[in-house]
């Protein structure tokens, strides 16, 4: 095909036979719109974000909250707690330029919980139960992991019994977050969902041996028992001082179960994470007067959520950088201090980090007490060596990717104890995917063969400029969520410090959303390239022009794509043999193209993508038996 005469350089490039052109986009691959959509695309359970934020507007609240149910199973909690790695992919901070030096994601998480505390009794909405289908899933641990697994697979027929230690379900949800993020009464509804669907909760009942487990005649067995171990820091005077020393996880535990009530005047809170976090704010409200977080890393270094840092500086609790310990300081076995060095950090060609002194003499920081919140780590000294499951150097369970899959075939592994420590949300994603496993293994399928996601797309054309979602685009900064009063918050660690959108406050921040899942659909036969979408296009986001390898293309579009981690969106040659490409990254998904077009050659479809859970929709399509016509009785 002739390159055409407007595009001389294109022609010559290819008559010298070089590859000049960018593959046409394959839009029915659902990986193309579902990395669009940029929330869902980061969100570990791929939770359909934009979808449940318009019911929020809406004030569909219990709509909302069973599409959150669906995929990530504990709203309530995360709405709360949640690390929220849907919030930083989020468009609306890439694309606005008149909000201030640090534009804002949608309040994403914090609108979950609008769908969780405004819904009605969703009881009924729960999936029914099947009858038994004689299979018995083991689950070892009872959090957020362990109680995925079961919701996905009671539902289904399977007799699934949950394993735990603690009385109540939960895991760490229950015993590491405190209360004043995290009321009990929340978790208490959204763990009674799971277990009223026929789950048998054996509470109080550690399991002491896998081989003891698997005697039991389970057909399956997943360990989601987390990474129960907090590191130790071995400094000289750890032995002599260790009353007042406390490691972080099992300090929080104590806390959580009322075994610890109180707190010294003077604590040093070490470590750099949201456990950390935890630890010196729980610290503030136990009576803690001078509590002091030290980190051996720098502030932006710090493994903590940005917003759990900056909660922890609102509430008067100052982070100290750069400080190594070096010694517990005690006098007659009691805890007075801890001495630091003082480092600075360098860094190599590669961005590896060392930390040097910085010649500064050392600095002893006085102190009642210590948390030690430098990192968790995975421990199953319940699981014999002689079992079959192997382990890797660290420690970790070797597992097949993406099926979660031990070298037991009928043992899988989920949340931190299937790679260490993370967080709620991919625990529940690492739940469903290892439910998945199990269903199909116990129904004598491939697991290693996963099932595509459901997806959907349609026109959401209602007029000649009308769509059936709102397309206006707030101009509004992102709104904060009001805290409980100071003096009332510090006051006790059981009351709840942030006190969540109202109805009008959240109708605002989920206007604030894009609509990143109502996809600009490109109709390349009904095109007649008057380029009045490139005209009236707010961010310079669509170009005809000829194709060309991606980074001449990139560079040569109206507004040059920058971000290589998003796609272009290209069409088939035009008959000028133009191409149309679209900058994904920055539309707003406006419509405005769609509206402008004089051919309809723009559509404005929402893409709906929902992961595939175990059940029927997880399995291998069995061929169709043919119906079997009975003879004729001889009159």
């Amino acid at each position: 095909m002739s390159v055409g005469c407007a595009f001389p350089e294109a022609r010559a490039l290819r008559n010298q036979g070089k590859e000049t052109t960018l593959q046409v986009t394959n839009v029915n691959n659902p990986a193309y719109f579902h990395k669009v959509v940029d929330c869902q695309w980061a969100c570990p359970a791929h939770t359909p974000v934009p979808e449940y934020i318009r019911l929020i507007g809406q004030g569909r609240y219990s709509d909302a909250y069973m599409i959150n149910w669906v995929s990530n199973v504990f709203p309530g909690v995360l709405g709360r707690t949640c690390d929220r790695p849907c919030e930083p992919a989020c468009r609306r901070g890439r694309v606005e330029e008149n909000n201030g030096t640090k534009p804002e994601p949608v309040a994403i998480c914090r609108l979950k919980r609008v769908a969780a505390d405004s819904k009605d009794d969703v009881s009924a909405r729960m999936p029914s139960i099947a009858p038994p289908n004689g299979k018995r899933v083991a689950c070892v641990g009872a959090g957020p992991a362990s109680l995925t697994v079961a919701r996905d697979l009671a539902p289904l027929g399977y007799a699934v019994t949950v394993f735990d230690g603690e009385a109540k379900a939960g895991g760490f949800i229950r015993s590491q977050i405190p209360r004043f993020r995290l009321p009990e009464a929340v978790i208490d509804e959204e763990t009674g969902y799971i277990l009223n669907m026929g789950v048998q909760f054996n509470s109080g009942q550690r399991v002491e041996s896998m081989q003891a487990l698997l005697a039991q005649g389970y057909d399956a067995v997943f360990v989601g028992c987390g990474a129960p171990r907090g590191r130790d820091l071995e400094v000289p005077g750890r032995q002599e001082a260790a009353a007042n020393i406390h490691i972080g996880i099992d300090w929080l535990a104590s806390v959580s179960f009322g075994h610890i009530t109180k707190v010294g005047e003077r604590v040093i809170v070490l470590g750099g994470g949201n456990t950390a976090m935890d630890c010196c704010r729980s610290a503030r409200r136990m009576g803690g007067q001078e509590v002091k977080v030290i980190v051996r890393s720098g502030f932006e270094e710090m493994k903590a959520s940005p917003w759990e840092k900056e909660d922890a500086l609102h509430e008067g609790i100052p982070i100290l950088n750069f400080h190594v310990p070096k010694s517990f300081e005690h006098v007659d076995g009691k805890l007075t201090g801890m001495t630091f060095e003082i480092v600075r950090a360098e860094y190599d060609a590669k961005g590896r980090r060392t930390l040097l002194p910085t010649g500064e003499p050392d600095v002893l920081v006085p102190c009642d007490e210590v948390l030690v919140a430098v990192g968790q780590e995975n421990a199953f000294p319940w699981i014999e060596s002689d079992c079959g499951i192997a382990f890797d150097k660290w420690g970790l369970p070797v597992l097949t990717d993406g099926t979660f899959q031990s070298t037991v075939p009928k043992v899988f592994f989920g949340g931190d104890a299937a790679y260490g420590p993370k967080n709620i949300i991919t625990a529940v994603a690492q739940g469903h995917e290892a439910a998945v496993s199990i269903d199909r293994l116990l129904n004598g399928e491939d697991v290693a063969r996963r099932p595509a996601p459901m997806t959907n797309l349609m026109s959401q054309k209602m007029g000649i400029h009308e769509w059936s979602y709102r397309n206006d685009v707030s101009n509004d900064n992102r709104y904060k969520v009001p805290w409980a009063a100071a003096e009332q918050a510090l006051a006790s660690i059981k009351i709840e410090v942030e006190l969540g959108f109202d109805a009008a406050t959240a109708f605002k921040e989920a206007s604030r959303c894009l609509n990143c899942d109502v996809q600009t659909v490109f109709n390349r036969d009904t095109c007649i390239e008057c380029d009045a979408c490139v005209d009236i296009c707010p961010m310079d986001c669509i170009t005809f022009t000829g194709n060309a390898d991606e980074a001449d293309l990139r560079q040569r579009l109206k507004a040059p794509a920058t971000n290589t981690t998003q796609d272009l969106y290209v069409s088939a040659e035009l008959k000028t043999t133009r191409v149309m490409v679209k900058d994904e990254d920055v539309c707003l998904h406006c419509g405005l193209c769609a509206e402008r077009c004089p051919t309809g050659a723009w559509d404005m479809q929402k893409f709906l993508l929902n992961t595939t859970q175990a059940g029927a929709r997880c399995r291998d399509a069995k061929p169709a038996v043919p119906a079997q016509i009975a003879p004729l009785e001889a009159a």
